[in-house]
């Protein structure tokens, strides 16, 4: 019995570091060299795909201790992701929506581990399909992709849809409402750790609520969110939300964060 107790033991002691191997090479420090040579279509997958789940919006009033990035007045806390000069998205009706090649925007103040509520409504009636449908996105930190799109009866990439992080993680549900209507996400978010010399101590990760329908658990990003290649990590400190152009009228109301010190 202390035979097969002890080669039991051996066998989970490997095992165990064989997949903690597998799952710290899972996160790349240095961009790959095969990156340059990919296609976009290599790191997009269409199964499963998520089940649909019909949710119902929240539009949570902001927490006294909530920084309010958009009250539906004014882009006062944004500016222009490409040079740092006031961000042009139009505001109308206390709605913020994206101005066609005005480009991304980005908030003023930098942030880390935080608590962010962001409600969000896709174009109706809604034109084109799969990636071209509504797509906008969130980035945390500037570098790690939420996917905002028109899932809603719509076929993409199960990780390019909505509630994706995007080319890394499909939503564990399809929780889109239709086009045209308020939706929302909570997420809660911890950002990546790194060493003194660079390499990376925590990856980040993520938790997403969208539509009162948990679309992602904890999830632990792989890096920051790349179109073609594989996502790999870049040493950063605390960094700015950004809002993404995709050249869809995509609108916004009601985003305010909560940092977590």
């Amino acid at each position: 019995m202390k035979k097969t107790i002890f080669v039991l033991t051996i066998f989970l002691v490997c095992s165990t570091g064989q997949l903690l191997a597998q799952h710290a090479a899972t996160y790349l420090t240095a961009e790959p060299p095969e990156n340059k040579t990919m296609k976009h279509e290599e790191t997009e997958f269409y199964t499963p795909v998520p089940p649909e789940v019909k949710g119902v919006a929240n539009f949570e009033t902001p927490p006294p201790d909530a920084i309010i990035l958009f009250d539906g007045k004014n882009l006062d806390k944004w500016v222009s992701s490409a040079n740092g000069g006031a961000a042009q998205w139009t505001v109308s009706n206390g709605v913020l929506t994206v101005k066609n090649h005005a480009g991304a925007i980005r908030t003023k103040q930098s942030f880390g581990d935080c608590q962010l509520h962001i409600e969000w409504r896709t174009p109706t009636p809604a034109k084109g399909d799969g990636q071209g449908r509504g797509n906008s996105g969130i980035f945390l930190q500037s570098q790690y992709e939420l996917q905002v799109l028109d899932s809603y009866k719509a076929e993409t990439y199960s990780n390019g849809q909505a509630g994706s992080i995007y080319k890394q993680y499909p939503p564990l549900a399809n929780a889109c409402l239709p086009p045209g209507q308020w939706q929302s996400y909570d997420i809660f978010y911890k950002a990546p750790v790194f060493h003194k010399d660079g390499s990376l101590e925590n990856p980040a990760s993520i938790t997403v609520v969208q539509n009162g329908i948990l679309v992602q658990n904890n999830a632990a990003i792989k890096g920051k969110t790349l179109y073609v290649g594989h996502p790999w990590y870049e040493a950063h400190g605390m960094l700015p939300l950004e809002l993404q152009d995709h050249g869809n009228p995509v609108s916004y109301r009601n985003i305010w964060i909560r940092e977590i010190k």
